[in-house]
């Protein structure tokens, strides 16, 4: 495959409003592509789609939408294109994770995190895989995380919509191939953004060094643009994912159980 042609792509971006979806917006725009931001928080939206389309003059449309509601992929699809408005790319980054014992999670909590990093993932993915798949050159973005590789105590719930997360998306990397469509699941370690203080917890992050947005946003785009792109990129914190492959599954689960109590203690 050749490389993309940005200019000619129009990509939606959940999660937009900050961290790494905020940065997969500037160098998306960086690169000359139309945006959609798709977030609730409004006024971080608008401030956000002013300053690249004055930085870069591309096409940047915010829309505030809490996308953890049922159908939100379809109902964001029909939305856009009643407004002329139609996608070739999708970047699934929208999500958030918790720190706690499980039994110690809020159960509506836990419903809200399922809705948006499981359902309102598959729904946008479903609503657009056949779009993008016949798009010049189709773009889908799902971002996953190096805890998907293993289980994860005290992060036992964020970590299996992340498992789902990846093995999802590396299933419609295969479903796809001859196909126009460009599937990745990027996969970061811990990153320099607000998931530590909605997750509750500073400390969350395994022993590895935490990633600037830019850092992850940069190999993932990087990693698309390869002649034959993997289905999956770990950004950062690659030991830990090798790990899960070499120790016995009931060692890793103990071992990351320790290592998880004591930064739950520390939170």
């Amino acid at each position: 495959m050749s490389k993309i042609d940005y200019h000619s792509q129009t990509v939606i971006v959940t999660g937009a409003s900050s961290g790494l979806g905020a940065e997969f917006a500037r160098q998306l725009a960086r690169r000359g592509a139309n945006l959609v931001l798709v977030a609730r928080r409004t006024d971080r939206l608008e401030s956000l789609a002013a300053e690249l389309t004055s930085a870069y003059g591309v096409t940047v449309t915010p829309v505030a939408r809490d996308l953890g509601q049922p159908d939100a992929g379809r109902t964001l699809r029909t939305e856009l294109e009643s407004r002329g408005i139609y996608a070739t790319g999708l970047v699934n980054n929208a999500g958030f994770g918790t720190h706690d014992a499980f039994t110690d999670e809020d159960a509506d909590r836990l419903q809200d995190m399922i809705a948006l990093n499981i359902s309102a993932l598959v729904d946008l993915s479903r609503a657009y895989v056949d779009p993008l798949s016949s798009a010049d050159t189709g773009i889908l973005i799902n971002v996953a995380s190096l805890l998907g590789f293993q289980p994860i105590p005290y992060m036992s719930v964020y970590a299996a919509t992340k498992a789902f997360v990846l093995s999802f998306t590396e299933s419609l990397w295969e479903e796809t191939r001859g196909t126009n469509l460009r599937v990745l699941a990027v996969c970061p370690g811990a990153t320099r953004t607000e998931f530590f203080d909605v997750a509750g917890s500073q400390s969350a992050d395994f022993g590895t060094k935490r990633a600037t947005p830019e850092q992850v946003v940069a190999i993932a785009l990087d990693t698309l643009d390869r002649r034959s792109a993997p289905p999956s990129v770990i950004t950062n914190g690659r030991p830990l994912a090798v790990a899960s492959k070499i120790l016995p599954r009931r060692s890793m689960v103990r071992l990351l159980g320790r290592l998880a109590r004591r930064q739950h203690t520390q939170a």
